[in-house]
């Protein structure tokens, strides 16, 4: 108990001061899931909505490998892109191992799966709506997805969410492809992790105090910005 109390007493100091190292290892955070964010908002929404609307022989196939992936260890991942990214690996002349690049890359491949089997399962109730009245239409794949991504926007503002929330608390992948190094890969996760192993427990939750602050922040905002409770829809 008395860790905690200290932890919450240090996580207000470091706010209120705004220490320089944990603006930056802040600022870093952000920056890598939110990356991270829309690279895989990009590429797994409109492969939710492509699920959703195409019938094709394997189709049921690749939704079960999505949500099997929703499962897979960061660790795993984050050994996968170490090999790749490094130097015996076929992508180690680009020199991105220890980078925040590499990073996002893990991020990326982690959040994929998890926004995609999340926007399907609202993109496939929105198709069985709008089915009818878009065969009607004849309009394309094309406009049908576009369709589907644009009046599913707010479920889909919950898919993101879910992403950026596995992003923000990733350790494992991260800690393996980024190296936790100073001022170049250390992120509020990494630095938990760090501070937890050295014993110093107040400095770890004041850390942990601010990794979830900074969550719920984020959210808020993107709700804030997204207008769904000025408009009577969560």
């Amino acid at each position: 108990m008395v860790d905690i109390v200290d932890g919450l007493i240090h996580a207000f100091w470091l706010v209120v001061t705004l220490d320089a190292d944990l603006v930056e290892i802040s600022l870093r955070s952000l920056q890598v899931t939110l990356t991270a964010l829309v690279i895989s908002s990009a590429i797994a929404m409109p492969l939710a909505a492509f699920l959703a609307v195409r019938r094709f022989r394997f189709r049921r196939f690749v939704i079960a490998v999505l949500n099997a992936l929703m499962g897979l260890p960061p660790v795993v991942v984050g050994l996968i892109v170490y090999v790749v990214l490094s130097r015996s690996g076929p992508l180690g002349v680009l020199g991105l191992l220890f980078t925040p690049t590499a990073m996002v890359i893990a991020q990326t491949i982690i959040i994929i799966p998890l926004i995609a089997s999340v926007a399907h399962q609202s993109l496939r109730d929105l198709w069985q709506e709008y089915h009818d009245l878009l065969i009607s239409m004849n309009v394309s794949q094309t406009q049908k997805i576009k369709t589907l991504i644009w009046d599913a926007r707010r479920a889909l503002l919950t898919a993101a969410l879910a992403g950026f929330g596995r992003g923000i608390g990733e350790v494992g992948a991260i800690l393996i492809v980024g190296g936790n190094i100073d001022h170049a890969t250390r992120v509020l996760t990494t630095a938990i992790a760090l501070e937890t192993g050295k014993g110093e427990f107040a400095l770890a939750l004041a850390l942990g105090f601010v990794l979830i602050g900074l969550s719920i922040g984020v959210n808020l905002l993107i709700h804030s910005l997204s207008r769904t409770e000025r408009e009577g829809r969560w």
